[in-house]
């Protein structure tokens, strides 16, 4: 009987003990195989929508009019199709969030009667009712290009290829002030030095991306969807200061577009 007992409790400890250690290294390593799915699920670029899943891969930074992270626009009076709320592909861009580096928020040229939100280019098709950064360029005080892009439309770009384009009087824009506020509360003031039509290419970037100095480059386009020509807008800065808080801050309210 004594032999029994003690083969019975070895057993019973035998099976605790697999219980113990067991159990737990399924149940984590189950948890792991969920959380790399869901991982995998979330980094999954068809998610991010039609337009980001059509972006042509050849022209990793040069500004397309075709669906792409380059900036973009097409001359229309509005949308060409209708808007939602929500940009495929990401949540809406606000440039009150100042984390990280200061970012530019806002451009206005006041003789054209710009004044844009400025936000991150997304990775597909440009966002209407917005300003754009590459962000393969600079920020405002790093020493380097900053460059900003938007449609070419009523509300957005549309002055500039009003006189670029359609006038051919885009000596008019030379001389003029640029405001860009950043999400430290600074303001950058730059005049305008120099204008671009018909840049293509990677050729339209050599110069923005070798800058060493602070400029800053104002891009729209030239046609209707597919025109590859853009035209750029070259200003130098003149001055830094302080700016009020609302003032860097203008609540974005961006538009996915076609």
């Amino acid at each position: 009987m004594r032999c029994l007992d003690y083969h019975g409790a070895a057993m019973s400890d035998l099976l605790l003990a697999m219980r113990s250690r067991l159990l737990p290294a399924v149940i984590t390593a189950l948890g792991v195989v969920l959380v790399t799915a869901g991982l995998l699920a979330y980094a999954d670029p068809t998610t991010v929508g039609a337009e980001a899943a059509a972006s042509p891969t050849t022209e990793a930074i040069v500004p397309s009019q075709e669906p792409s992270s380059m900036p973009s626009a097409a001359p229309t009076a509005g949308p060409s199709a209708t808007p939602s709320a929500d940009p495929p592909g990401s949540a809406s861009p606000d440039p009150t969030a100042t984390g990280g580096s200061p970012v530019a928020t806002r451009v206005v040229v006041p003789a054209l009667g710009i004044d844009l939100p400025v936000v991150k280019g997304p990775d597909g098709y440009p966002l209407c009712d917005v300003a754009m950064y590459l962000k393969e360029l600079g920020q405002p005080g790093e020493g380097r290009a900053t460059y900003l892009y938007a449609h070419a439309r009523d509300g957005m770009f549309g002055p500039i290829y009003n006189l670029a384009i359609q006038r051919h009087t885009p000596k008019k824009m030379l001389g003029m002030i640029v405001q860009v506020y950043t999400s430290d509360d600074k303001l950058y003031l730059y005049e305008i030095t120099d204008y671009r039509l018909h840049a293509v290419g990677t050729a339209a970037l050599e110069d923005a991306l070798s800058a060493t100095t602070e400029q800053l480059w104002l891009q729209t386009s030239e046609g209707p969807k597919g025109t590859p020509g853009k035209t750029q807008l070259i200003a130098e800065l003149l001055s830094v200061g302080a700016a009020d808080h609302k003032d860097a801050h203008p609540k974005a309210k961006p538009l996915a577009c076609g």
